[in-house]
Formats: C-alpha cells, structure tokens, sequence
C-alpha cells in the first residue's frame, strides 16, 4: 500500500490527530476563524453537510495548517459537547447515509443552508474546479463525493428541485441555468413533468432564457409530450410578453423566436402558423442554421408542414429554386406542389428526401411522394441513365426495374447505391449480380466498393475468393458490412482465411464480433495469443474459456485479463477463489462493470468469494445469487441500498429460477412496505418496478409517484397479464376514458395503447390514428393482443381511399384490397386481413410489399397460403422462382408443401441459408430443402464444406442419422459451435456427438470450454458417459442442452452432479426431467436454483464467520462504489448470518 495521504470518503474530513489530547489546549475561541466557528457549530447542531460546506469555503481562500485541527477540537470541547472520535466519526456516518439514502433529507438540508453554504454546495457540484482537499495526512476526494452523489438515485432529483427552488434567488440566472442544463442532462426524462413548468421564473435575462430554452430543446426526445407541450406554453409565454405584438392581429411568432422555439415549433397551432408574416417566415429561411434547425422536426404532421411550406411559398423564396429546397428540413417530405415539375428538380427533391426516414410515421406518403418524383425523374430518360442520381428513392425499384438494369450502369452508380440505406435482401441480391457480372475472379478494388451491397455476394463467391485481398477486406472499410453477412456467408469467408497454412495468421487478424466464428479447434491450434489482441473481438463462452485458462498460465496479472474485452466471460469459480481477498476486491470493479457478459453460475461465484472475504462491504446485488435466505435476512435498516442495489440489476438474468425470484421480491415487497410512497421510491427502485406485483402497482403506488412509475413501467420488456390488467386501471383512473384523452396523452401513453379493448381504442383510431399508427409500428416482443390490432387496421382501413380489385380470379370480384400504402402503415396488424384479401392484392401491390409481409410474425397459416398462391400467381410456379424471389418470401416459404420445394432450385447454399433460418419447418420441409440442395448442387454429404453445413442450419436435423458419419471431420470441426445450437432429435445428437469425439477426444476427458462448444451435441452423450463426467463440469453444459437430455438420460445423473449444475442449468431442467429424479437428486437440484455453495471450502454452514478482513481499512479498488459517497459499509447483513 502506498504511504501517500489516503482518500477516504466525507466522513473523515474531521479525522483529527490521535496525538491531540497529549497537546496543550488553546483557548477554544483564541485564533480560531468565523468560518471555523461556525462550521464547529454546525457539528453541535448535528447539520454534518452544512459543516463540510463550511469547511470547503474555509479552504477556498485559506492554507489548512497543523493547529487546526486542534483549535476545532477544543472549541467543541469548550462547549462541553460530549463526541469521542469514534462517536463523531459515526454520527457523521449516520447523517450522511441519510442524505444518501434518504435524498428528501438532502433536499431539506439544502432548503436549511444559508446563502453562502448553498452557493459552495452548487460551486462544489457544478464547477468541478477543485477536487481534493488536503487536511494533514487526509485527503478528502471532493471528485469522488461529487460522482457518487450524481450516481445515487434521488439525489439528483433532490438537486434539480431545490435549484429550481433557490438557485435563482442566491446565484446569478445564467449560473443558475448552466446548473439546471447539467442536472437535467444527468438525469431521467421523467424529471420533467408537465408541472414543473410552473416553476420556472417568468422574468430571466434574455440571454439566461435563451440557453434554457437551448436545454430544454436538448432534452425534447426525452422528455413526455404533456411536459412539452407545458414547456413550450412556458417558451410562448415569455417571447409573447417580450414582443411587440399588441394585438391578435399581428403574430409574436417572428424569424427570431422561431429560432429560440427549435423544435418547439411544432407545437404552434396551425392559426399561428398562418398568422406568421411573409418577411418574418423569408427572414427565418435565411438563416444559415435554419436548415439544421428544420433537419429534427421529427414529429411535424403533414398539416403543419404544409402550413409553413405555405408561408414559406408567400415570402420571396421561390419553392421552385433549387436554393429554397435545400433549405427547406424535413418540410421537403411534404413538398406537394408537383404539377409542372422537371426531372432535375425531382433530382433536387429525391436528394433531400433522403433524411425523411428520420420523420415520426408518415412513411407511407413519403414512399408515395418518393414515387412519383421517381416517375418525373425518369420520364425522359431510362433507369440506366438516371440511377446514380435518384438517390435512395432507387429503393422503391421493383425487382422486374432491377432486373432491367444493366451490369454498366449498376457499376458506374455504385458509390451512391452501395451508400443508400433501405434495401431489401432480394435487391441487394440483385443489384450485388449486377455489379460482379463481369467478374470472373472477385478482388479486393471491386469488392471493397460495394458498401451495404456485399451481403448480396454469394458465399462460393467469398470462398473463391484470394485470401489476401479478403484480409485487406477484413481490416479496411468493408469490416463495418462483414456484420450484415449471413453466418453461411461469414464462414466462406472464414473457410479461405484458415486454409492450411495460414490458419494461425488468419485468427489474429480476424476483428470483432466476427470473431465469435472462428472454432475452438482453430482457436487451439495458434499459440500466440495475448491479451492485447483479444480486445475489440467478440468471444463465445467457449472461446473465452479456452483462452482465459491458456493467458492465465502465463499472465500473472489478473487485471491484464480481467480487462481484455468479453475474455472475462471465460473467468471460472476456480479462478476466483484463487485470488487473494485484497486482489479480489482491488479488482472485483472489472466484474461489476462487465456484469452483462457474466453468466449467472459466475454471478454465483462471485457473490460466494466476497462473501467470504468481505460480506460487509458486499454489493448487495449480489445476496441474490446467494440461497433466498441470505437477502431474507437483511434488517430492514439497510433496505435501501438492497432497493438501490437491486433496482440497478436486470433481475431475469440474475435470478432464473421462479420461486427463488419470489422469495427476492418477497423481500422487496417487505423493504416497500407494499408500496410505493414518492418519486424518491420510484429513483429508488429503479428496474425493480418491472417485478412488482399487479396488487402493489393497482394499490400501491402513491398518486404522486405514478408518473415517474410509469415511466418507468414503460421500459418493462414482459409485463404479466396481471401487471398490465393494473397498469390499465390506474390509467383510466388518472386520464379517464380514452375517447376523453388529448393528442399529448395519447403519444405519451403509446406503448400501453395495447392494454386496451377495440371498443376503447375506436375512439383514438377515430380522433388520432396517426398517432395510434406510430405507436403500432413501436411494438416489440411478440405480437401484439388482435383487439389493438384490429384497432389500427380499422384505422387505417377507414381513412384510406381504395377501389374493388381488379383481380380476374374467382372470388375477387368486388373485394377491397390491401394497397402497398395500407401494408406499410399497418405493420402487424397486417395480420388482420382475411386470406382472400391478401389473394386478391393488385400484383404490383404484392411485388413491392411481400418482403414486409413475409416478415411479419403475427400472420397465421391461412394468409401464409393466400400469399403462397399470390406468389405463384406473380412469379409462375416454383420451379421458375429465382434465388432473390424465394429470399424475399420470409415466412410466407413456410407455406410450401413437400412437392412445392423439391421444385425449387436450392443449388446455391445462400438461397437454403434463407430458408433454414426459419424455425417452423416440419421434419419433411426440412427434408425436402436438405434433398433439394444436395441433389441441385450435385454435391455428396461428404463434400460438404464448413460453410455448407452452416447454411443448411436446421435442415441438418432432417438429415438421415446414418449419413452423419460421412461428414468430413475436418468441416465439422470448425462449425460444431454452430451445430451446437440446432435442437435436433436425440438420435441426431448422438450422431454428432461421435463425431465430436474424433474431434476433442473421449468425453472424459473433455474441458469446460470444450462442453460449451458442442452446446446440444452434448446431449447426445450416453447414460454412461455422463456419470463419469467430473461434476465441476456441469456448470459448462449449456441449458439448451441440458432440457435436450433425454428424460432417462438424465435421471443418471448423481445427486453432486445436479447440485454442481450451477443456477442458469438447473433453471433449463423440464418438468419431465424432474420428475423422473429421487428424492436426494431434487434435493442437490433445488441447492442448485438456490445458488447453495458447491466447492468444499464453501461447505461451512451460514452461520460461519468471514475467514479474514481485508488487511487495508478500505478494500483496494472499492473506493468508488463500496459505499457510494459514504465511507461506511453499504451493507451489514443480519447478525445472524455474520456471526
């Protein structure tokens, strides 16, 4: 340990020399500064913070000398106040955990601090400029306090109040408006509720309003609509008064405030917007940052745009000037005035239109807009001539267009086709033909042009290509495209760059998340590895495993490891409980910063090892992993930091297993209170909200806290039915029905518009379906509930203008039809129309909008028919069907029968990979593709590359099991990572486990990152093969393969097996499995869902005593989140278990 000053955290800014009382006292009040005095009685009175406040303004303009801390010392001792060292140390402890934990107690303190104590207390926060203090041998870490405060839930909430409440009466406006620009940048958008605008000062300085104004439209996407609209009344209102306006004829809305406004101008009503003067919209226009300014009107309408592009049209700016158009933002997506228009023109508009992918929904009328220049564009003059400059309008061409393109014109309009953004597969597909046609050998100058057009090169086209130019790929600008490539793709790729050879090259020079490709075979056969080299890459569990036991060999610095990217995934329970308890604390942060990448059996580990060495400064988070009854015993003195702790975790991935996670919310249920008091509790939880119960959301959460619950609630990825039936309640009783809602409530509660019935939602499809359009194409997860989406398609159905179908085909007559508009403003509920809708759809309907309908999840096997038959309908019968025709299909292929896709030509690799990616395919789909493709390639099972294996994805467990062995090793080797992760049949498994075996040797003797390699390949492994596996290997199992075991297989497994299984492995045990299991299997298999210990020298009972203290006073490397900005420790759990 160095003998430098230690930083400690604020308690210790009174540590005074042990020596003092073997000193002469002096006289208390003899010497001793005002500002000492004062802060001494601060300390008498028990105001700890405003102490420390007093303390920094000491030591801004004053040298801390050695009688300092005596004379202090005395004058509390003069005035007879009763504190030994330790009980002022504690004291100070206590108040300041308050503060932390408690961050109203901050905000009251703050309200109490006189004006001088307030300004240091915001110069301390804000300014940064001093970030130590020195008192003797203590240093205080003014940097560190700063930090922790700003990263402790509440407290910022607590700053952002009280600055708004008394920054503006001790600090300057424009001090005070830098503060509040600094928290609120810091914090959450829920900060800003609708009512804080009426907080806000009404009189600023011009240039103080000017730079919150600024803040505020910094904040715009993060903050809620009611809240904007608020803040905008709140911007009107004091342009409004600082204008000449005088009366109602004339608009406050002049070039200047239109500016200061940004994006706020959307909030101007369509009256405003028309009463704006000519001079005042042509002076706007002008201004250099205008265009800038109209680039992120994300969430215009159609009917302000066409407001101010009417204004703009009355000023002197001729909407026809190429000059105006290039001023005009995002206006330019609802440019109407078409009549008369020439090509070059549309050129100018297309151009622009580039950026109106970025604009709130409309996409539809964008696409139509696009359309039709592209029709003005072209009207003189061929594709071929126009394609470079249509700009990525070009992404509307149909195949038949692409198809009509020539290789020239695709080659000379390459640097802005390989740039557009937009394209579907089957048109990079055609278009990448295009462009290599004349390519007999790929090399690097062509390839490396092709920008978002490579994923359409073939994989035989990569393998055949030279392994020098694909490395030039690899470490030039075409690496940011190998991510688009298929895994078929990336691995012809791979197949050249490890040719004999060259393998151990090839492996370095291999770059990020591609990596992750690269076999554990290869991985094994280059010796030069280091850590240095693994950072930026991309590793599997496997990988990391393999190479964190083969660096740790020879790298005797854990830190260097720990800190080499994802190789901390590869961390085993036995590399940490080799570390000492000083060097596992010293670097238990690159842990915690990494604990995404950790599995839970590592999580399980760790918490094990610090509790051992350290459990009083234990993460709290971590109890969790531990046996239910560690957390269940925490005293409720210390529930908040659990909350804080927990509330930070994603708590699925730490807890898999149902009943433990209950008992873990049981836990916080109790911590709460069943409730939710204030928006303190909500910072306070964070993450924790998603997991509490339908009771506590109904009844629980306070009115004041609901907004920022809500908020909160909005980021929750898998709500129950219970939750979400609460969740709607507590809306209808805070907003009312939704006929009642306004536009703002509306876009504010877009992702709960799926809590309610079709009858509900009628009245915003009616009054707002643009918004309820917008808040459908946001869906995630799975489909969403039909009554949400019959809601949006009667929206849409009801505001479109369409004509009966033209379809000749028997039963279409006079049926209404989807047009390619309904299709892109629909998205899911797509699924809503009925199979012979989607069987009369206009054939150039169905040409432009089958990818988007083949990617939809919601459609059910009677429209994936209807659209089969379209298909057929457009294209001819399978057999004519071209690789980018059945690429484009996605899901609707699922509709093909046996005979159907035998008729297909399946001799490129790339067009099975399409198809295998799939996950619905019944045995003699998967079949059909795997005969098709064998026997249209002309290749034998035995001919098989890498490449092709991975590309024919599930199709392989199709495969007949005593054709498996004529798989090449040398292929197999490479991609068993890949066939690791198919779920095939047990009796396939078994196949590839034999060869696994030609591969990593017998099963006894496989390692750790060998059993994660293989992934399902493993379940193949025999009753007997799998007793004598060591039971230190089970955690490595992946559960995938674990549920793939079959029932009797696993049963044979010992009770110290299954209790060394590890949490994640026991939570992918069936029910099927477990019930065949005895009576001391469950047993080892519920120790092992509770995170019991598994090593030996866990095996002490919980009641057993820590086995040593960390040797420093403060754990090595803990300095910045042991305790926050506290120096006492974050959790003392309950006597009990310590003792």
């Amino acid at each position: 340990m160095s003998q430098e000053p230690r930083t400690y955290a604020l308690f210790l800014f009174l540590s005074l020399s042990h020596g003092v009382a073997s000193l002469r006292v002096p006289n208390s009040r003899q010497d001793l500064h005002p500002l000492l005095q004062k802060m001494a009685e601060e300390i008498i009175d028990g105001n700890y913070l405003n102490a420390l406040l007093d303390l920094i303004q000491f030591q801004s303009s004053h040298v801390w000398t050695a009688d300092l801390s005596h004379r202090v010392l005395a004058y509390l001792n003069a005035r007879n106040v009763a504190f030994t060292m330790p009980s002022l140390q504690a004291a100070v402890e206590n108040h300041l955990e308050q503060l932390l934990y408690q961050p109203q107690k901050l905000l009251e303190d703050l309200r109490e601090a006189d004006a001088q104590q307030f300004h240091t207390a915001m110069r301390c926060l804000w300014e940064g400029k001093k970030d130590h203090l020195k008192l003797e041998d203590t240093v205080i870490d003014l940097g560190e306090i700063r930090k922790q405060a700003l990263q402790s839930p509440g407290v910022n909430r607590s700053l952002f109040l009280i600055t708004l409440e008394r920054c503006f009466q001790v600090l300057s406006s424009l001090e005070c408006v830098e503060i509040l620009g600094k928290v609120l940048r810091a914090s959450p958008g829920s900060f800003l509720q609708p009512s804080i605008a009426e907080s806000l000062p009404q009189d600023l300085r011009q240039d103080a309003f000017r730079n919150l104004s600024a803040v505020f439209k910094d904040l715009y996407d993060q903050t809620s609509a009611r809240a904007q609209r608020a803040l905008y009344a709140w911007m009107a209102g004091v342009l409004q008064e600082s204008s000449n306006a005088t009366d109602n004829s004339v608009s406050w809305v002049s070039a200047e405030n239109l500016w200061i406004l940004g994006r706020y101008m959307v909030h101007l009503s369509l009256e405003e917007i028309m009463k704006i003067s000519p001079m005042e919209i042509g002076l706007f226009i002008s201004y250099d940052n205008a265009t800038k300014q109209l680039d992120t009107v994300y969430d215009i309408t159609p009917e302000q745009a066409q407001a101010f592009l009417e204004r703009i049209g009355s000023s002197d700016f001729d909407m026809r000037n190429t000059s105006t158009i290039h001023r005009l933002g995002l206006l330019v997506c609802f440019y109407e005035d078409l009549e008369l228009l020439d090509a070059a023109l549309a050129h100018v508009l297309l151009h622009q239109m580039i950026k109106c992918s970025r604009l709130r929904g409309f996409q539809a009328g964008v696409q139509k807009l696009k359309a039709d220049l592209l029709d003005i564009a072209t009207e003189n003059q061929t594709l071929n001539e126009t394609l470079g400059s249509l700009s990525d309008a070009v992404v509307g061409l149909t195949h038949r267009q692409l198809g009509s393109l020539s290789p020239e014109a695709v080659h000379g309009a390459i640097s802005t086709l390989s740039q557009v953004s937009g394209w579907t597969k089957s048109q990079i597909i055609i278009l990448s033909a295009k462009c290599l046609a004349h390519e007999k050998v790929l090399s690097f100058h062509n390839i490396s042009q092709m920008g978002v057009l490579l994923a359409g090169v073939g994989t035989q086209a990569f393998y055949g290509m030279d392994r020098r130019a694909l490395t030039q790929l690899l470490s030039g600008t075409g690496s940011a495209h190998v991510s688009d490539l298929s895994p078929a793709q990336q691995h012809g790729v791979l197949s050249k760059m490890m040719e004999a050879g060259h393998a151990a090259a090839g492996v370095v020079e291999i770059q990020g998340a591609f990596f992750k490709e690269v076999s554990l075979f290869d991985l094994r056969r280059e010796p030069r590895f280091n850590s240095t080299v693994l950072k930026g890459k991309g590793l599997r569990r496997s990988q990391a495993l393999f190479l964190y036991e083969l660096l740790s060999a020879t790298t005797r610095r854990p830190a260097e490891l720990l800190s080499a990217g994802q190789l901390v995934k590869g961390v085993t329970c036995s590399h940490i409980n080799a570390l000492s308890a000083d060097s596992f604390l010293a670097h238990f942060q690159y842990f915690e910063n990494n604990l995404s990448l950790l599995s839970p059996y590592q999580v399980n580990c760790l918490a094990w090892k610090y509790w051992e060495v350290s459990r009083s400064f234990m993460r709290p988070f971590l109890l969790a992993a531990l046996p239910a009854r560690y957390l269940a015993a925490v005293p409720a003195s210390r529930c908040v930091p659990v909350l804080i702790s927990l509330g930070k975790t994603q708590l699925d991935s730490l807890v898999l297993d149902p009943h433990k996670k209950s008992l873990v919310l049981r836990k916080v249920q109790q911590c709460l209170n069943n409730s939710i008091a204030d928006e303190y509790t909500v910072d306070i939880v964070g993450k924790l909200l998603c997991h509490l119960p339908a009771a506590v959301i109904q009844h629980g959460v306070s009115p004041r806290a609901w907004a920022p619950a809500l908020h909160g609630l909005r980021d929750c990825p898998g709500l129950s039915p219970e939750q979400k039936a609460a969740v709607r309640l507590r809306l209808l009783e805070q907003h009312g029905f939704p006929q009642n809602w306004t536009a703002e409530t509306t876009k504010d509660l877009g992702p709960f518009l799926v809590l309610f019935s079709g009858d509900e939602l009628s009245s915003v499809a009616t009054k707002f379906p643009d918004i309820l359009q917008q808040a459908a194409s946001k869906t995630a997860g799975g489909p969403p509930p039909k009554a949400f989406l019959w809601a949006v398609f009667n929206s849409v159905w009801n505001s479109s203008e369409r004509g009966p179908s033209t379809d000749p085909s028997p039963g279409c007559h006079g049926v209404k039809t989807p047009s390619s508009d309904d299709i892109i403003k629909l998205a899911e509920a797509n699924a809503c129309w009925a199979p012979q809708d989607l069987l009369c759809m206009e054939e150039d309907t169905f040409i432009r909008s089958v990818e988007l309908l083949g990617a939809l999840r919601g459609l059910d096997r009677p429209q994936l028919m209807a659209l089969k038959e379209k298909a057929i309908q457009v294209w001819d019968t399978p057999s004519q069907w071209r690789e980018h025709h059945i690429v484009s299909l996605g899901r609707i292929a699922l509709a093909l029968n046996e005979s159907e896709l035998q008729q297909l030509d399946l001799s490129s690799i790339d067009t099975v990979a399409a198809l295998s990616q799939h996950s619905e395919w019944t045995p003699g789909q998967a079949g059909s593709i795997l005969r098709g493709f064998l026997e249209d390639s002309g290749h034998r099972i035995q001919d098989l590359k890498s490449f092709h294996l991975v590309g024919l994805g599930a199709t392989l467990c199709a495969m007949n099991v005593t054709k498996i062995s004529l798989i090449k090793i040398s292929e197999f080797r490479v991609v068993v990572a890949r066939i690791g992760a198919l779920l095939c049949s047990t009796q396939v498994l078994a196949e590839f486990k034999r060869k696994a075996e030609a591969v990593f040797g017998d099963p006894a003797e496989w390692s750790s990152s060998v059993l994660q390699e293989l992934g399902t390949i493993a379940a193949g492994l025999t009753k007997e093969e799998l007793r004598v596996l060591r039971k230190d290997l089970m955690p490595y199992f992946q559960p995938s393969a674990i549920r793939c075991l079959p029932d009797e297989t696993f049963r044979e497994l010992s009770a110290e097996q299954i209790a060394a299984l590890g949490p994640e492995n026991a939570a992918a045990v069936t029910p099927a499995q477990r019930r065949l299991l005895r009576a001391p299997q469950l047993q080892s298999l519920q120790r092992a869902l509770d995170g019991a210990k598994t090593h030996s020298w866990l095996d002490a009972p919980p009641s057993a005593s820590p086995t040593r203290t960390p040797s420093s006073h403060s754990p090595p490397g803990a300095t910045v989140s042991r305790g926050l900005w506290l120096g006492c420790p974050l959790l003392v759990v309950a006597p009990k278990l310590a003792r």
